[in-house]
Order: structure tokens, then sequence, then C-alpha cells
């Protein structure tokens, strides 16, 4: 007698689960036994899944090609520097496609606007405008794994712009919310997020879960784990972001959104989750030409903002023969930019082009009316003086002279996050994203 036919029936193609992995510039690597690593790690994910495998540029491959852009001219043009650095991860997503087929798994490499990425604004800081998934989801119908090139689109009138250093991150975090996927999977070189960089702080922790707004404010103040404006279109979308280490089988850090559940904080526990820092910034101090002409921010902030310069640790102040002025940071590569601004302003420029910010960040910081002074008491007693404070329920920040940011980070860390099992401290939100490969 026949056996009944079997009720069970595998999943067609179109109804498998999209998942979108990206890989880094340090996971994708140099070496062809790196480049397979990570051809084994998407084979493994397309037995069960319909693949996207978002790519950066493998190794320092960008660096080189703005040092090669800088050897044949002293200030390249943007629009000639995105045509040449979106070449990185052209390359990478077809050596990545190659290796797949090697392994008899179907792929094909797609161009940021192949796979559908409208951009805007500035050159080399680009904007996600639109995304039109129509090919990628042909590919996807057809069995075959999508390697897009990621950090790069095109305009509406046909040119190639990058999205900013890290851009490969919203890449993959806009295709896995165009494709429903439940999570973005981040592939990197470390185990996943730290309560502070490892590299300064041997007993920073591993943070298994945390909310994306302590993660969003991570990520701004100088965490390089994640890219600023992945972690936040994730949150506005509600898709997981799961960093784990392209090396290791560690769990990594899962980045839930806000709904996925309010941790539990005790009234004594520390409100602080990590330590953040971002060396590289210039400290812009400006006073008006004489008190009876008082210096409007409102000017600065627009002259900044048209030139698409980002400004932080903002304070207003009056000097001792009654001057008003203003003191904020930039980034130190934007220094030649804003003094040129500047200088069309009735005003007095002085810049200390070598300062690092360090903030701790996490919840309710300042309901704890402790908290600002425990920063500071901890700076001081390591002969720190802060240049400048700004401070905000998730994020303190301090100012102080480079040579000093790793002394700072360590201290305020060894003050803050002492907590035995930094779990409890910031949410321990069960969440299954994947599966491990």
């Amino acid at each position: 007698m026949a056996s009944a036919p079997s009720t069970h029936q595998r999943p067609t193609l179109d109804q498998r689960p999209a998942r979108v992995l990206k890989f880094g510039g340090t996971s994708m690597g140099t070496t062809p036994e790196q480049l397979a690593r990570i051809a084994r790690i998407v084979a493994a994910a397309h037995r069960h899944s319909n693949v996207v495998a978002v790519v950066s540029a493998r190794g320092d491959s960008t660096d080189r090609l703005i040092d090669e852009a800088r050897s044949a001219v002293a200030v390249p043009p943007s629009r000639e520097l995105d045509q040449l650095m979106a070449t990185g991860e052209a390359r990478s997503a077809a050596l990545l496609a190659m290796a797949l087929h090697e392994l008899r798994i179907p792929a094909v490499s797609l161009l940021g606007a192949q796979a559908g990425f409208t951009v805007s604004g500035e050159h080399t800081n680009g904007r996600i405008e639109k995304l039109d998934t129509t090919r990628l989801r042909q590919t996807l119908s057809h069995g075959q794994v999508a390697v897009v090139a990621g950090f790069q689109g095109l305009t509406a009138d046909g040119d190639v712009i990058t999205l900013g250093r890290g851009g490969s991150d919203t890449s993959a975090v806009a295709l896995a919310v165009a494709l429903g996927a439940a999570a973005c999977e981040i592939y990197t070189d470390v185990d996943g997020v730290f309560s502070a960089d490892p590299r300064i702080v041997p007993q920073a922790r591993l943070i298994p879960v945390v909310r994306n707004s302590v993660m969003s404010e991570m990520a701004y103040a100088g965490a390089r784990v994640l890219h600023t404006r992945s972690v936040e279109l994730a949150g506005r979308a509600g898709v997981a972001l799961h960093v784990r280490s392209t090396f290791s089988r560690s769990p990594g850090t899962v980045v839930v959104s806000e709904q996925e559940g309010e941790p539990v904080m005790l009234e004594t526990e520390d409100r602080v989750a990590a330590v953040s820092h971002e060396p590289g910034n210039a400290r812009i101090t400006i006073v008006s030409a004489s008190p009876e002409a008082p210096l409007p921010g409102t000017e600065v902030l627009a002259l900044l903002a048209d030139a698409s310069v980002p400004i932080d640790v903002m304070t207003r102040f009056t000097d001792r023969a009654q001057r008003h002025g203003w003191d904020f940071t930039v980034p130190a590569k934007d220094i030649d930019t804003v003094t040129s601004l500047l200088a069309t302003l009735p005003c007095r420029v002085a810049v200390d082009p070598a300062v690092a910010k360090v903030s701790v960040v996490g919840s309710g910081l300042l309901s704890d009316p402790r908290t600002l002074g425990r920063l500071l008491n901890t700076l001081l007693a390591e002969g720190i003086d802060p240049l400048s404070l700004a401070t905000s329920q998730s994020r303190i920040s301090a100012t102080v002279a480079e040579p000093d940011c790793s002394r700072a980070v360590a201290a305020l860390h060894a003050e803050f996050v002492s907590a035995p099992d930094l779990h409890e401290s910031i949410g321990s939100t069960a969440v299954t994203v994947g599966s491990s490969v």
C-alpha cells in the first residue's frame, strides 16, 4: 500500500525568510582564505533563507583609494572621489559572488544602483532617497544570493554618491527594512558591542542586549562598531541589529528597538551602560568683536549647517571684557572649512586642533543629580581638567585634550561601569536573530 503523502512541504523560495548579512572591511580581509570564510557563512545562511549579503571594501582599500586620489591632486573633486571610492565595494561584491560560485551557491553581485538605491545630498556624504527592490526580489526568487556593494547609490541624474564612512551599515539596514527582515546581521572583527573600547579598557564587557536609543547615543559619541544613521533607521523601522564576529562563535550583541521591551532598572542600579570616546575633534572658540556687537549663534549654526559640518558640545559665554562668544566642537578635518566660513562674521576665532570627546551613555543620567559630579570628580582626580561639558538624560560628554583621552575613558569606565552583571543594567530582553553559522 502506498504511503500517504507528507503534509510537511518544504517552503518555496518566495516563502523563505529574508536574511540580510553585512560584512565590514576587516571581515572581508585581503586574502583568499578570508574571502572563503565569508562565503561559507553566506552559504550556510542560504540553506534556509533568501540571503542578501552587503559588503564593504576589503581591508583598508578605501583609505588606499583616497591616498591615490590625493597623490594625483591635492584636493580631489568630490564627485570624482565618489566615483573612485565606490569601486572598492564593487570589487568586494564581485569577488564574494565568485567565491560563492566556487561553493556551488548561485550568486549575483549588484552595485548600489543595480540593487535599487537612489541617493541624494552631498558627495561623500549622501542620503538614501529611495530603494526599489524589484531587481533584488527577482534575484532572490531565482534562488540566487544577492551580493550588494554597500555605501553607494545613484542620484536621479545618474551620478554616484557614497553614504559616508561606515555607510555600508546603512545600506544593509535599508535593505532589511525593505525586504521585511526581522533583523540585520552585522559581521565585524569584534565580538559585539562593549562597554568601552577593549583596546583602552581590557576589562570592558560585552553587552549582550542594548536598546536602540542607547546604541544610537553610543554610536554618535564615538563607538565605531555601528554607523550612526544605520542605528537610527533600524530603530524607526523596528528592525533588530545583531552585531557578531566573523572570526568567532560569540553570540554577539543584539540591538533592539524600544518596542521590544523596556529594561527593569532599580533606583540603586547604575544608569550608565558604556563609555564612548571620539578623538579627532577640534574646539572652536569665537568671540564677538565688541560688547556692543553680540554674535548670534543662529548665524554660526546656519553657516556650518549649509556646509554640512556637524557641531557638538556647544556653550555660550561672556568673557571678562563683556564680549559674548560661543564654544563648540567640530571634526578636526573640517577646521579649514570652519575657519574660512567664520572669517565672514565679525568675530575673533581661536582653534584647539587636538580635542577628544569622552562620554558616559545610558538612561536617565540626570535623574540622579550625583552623576555629573561623579564624572567631573573622576576626571579631576586623574589630573584631567575638562574643557567643556554637555549633558542630557542619555549622554554626558566632556571635551578633553586628546592626549588625555585614553586615561579619561579608563577612569570613567572604572567609576561607572562596575555592576557585577551588566546585562541586568541595560535590559535582559531575549531576542533570537537568525541562526549561528
